[in-house]
């Protein structure tokens, strides 16, 4: 069993509007993300994605960006961060993220038509999230050479899915009984 699997386990489980939410320092920022654990994600995303030619990483605000960001470092590809907040600039594309518990907008800068981009995110739940910054890159004319989450949360409806977009994940899990349970050891069902 791996550090990221280890840690979903020990994950403490609250419920938010009747969500059951696993609280993971990937996912969440607390408790204290080791150095380790997000080493052996970005080495696991680094063998799994698709990475000729990519122009850039796209990854939603907030907690995509550690994971991202260390991509980022590791590849040379540069990073850009999809954020909640509107900034006006030249070209910026304003889209809907719609999760489990929260509706918001987004906004995309400096991605262009016809850019290849690799769409990094920590957990792929409701697909709410990844389904609309995917949707806006179509819009836009990138190509999204891969899209990769951390974690998948199976069960229950999945937009991304819905919409026929592949994304790879890297461990797929469910919360029963009040507890994480592995379903997919090496993610991606």
């Amino acid at each position: 069993m791996d550090q990221l699997q280890r840690s979903l386990l020990e994950a403490p489980i609250v419920e938010k509007n009747g969500y059951h939410y696993f609280v993971h320092p990937i996912s969440d920022g607390v408790p204290k993300l080791d150095p380790g654990l997000l080493r052996e994600i970005v080495i696991r995303i680094i063998r799994k994605a698709k990475l000729d030619d990519v122009d850039r990483i796209v990854t939603p605000a907030a907690m995509g960006i550690h994971i991202s960001t260390a991509v980022s470092l590791m590849t040379d590809i540069p990073l850009t961060v999809i954020r909640k907040r509107q900034y006006g600039l030249e070209g910026e594309v304003a889209i809907s993220q719609e999760t489990g518990y929260s509706e918001n907008e987004m906004y995309i800068n400096d991605v262009y038509e016809g850019e290849r981009v690799l769409v990094l995110d920590d957990v792929l739940s409701t697909g709410g999230t990844l389904a609309s910054v995917l949707e806006a890159l179509d819009a836009i004319g990138a190509e999204v050479v891969d899209t990769i989450a951390v974690i998948k949360k199976v069960g229950g409806e999945n937009k991304v899915d819905d919409a026929g977009y592949d994304v790879k994940t890297l461990v797929n899990v469910d919360v029963v009984d009040g507890e994480v349970v592995i379903v997919d050891e090496n993610g991606d069902s």
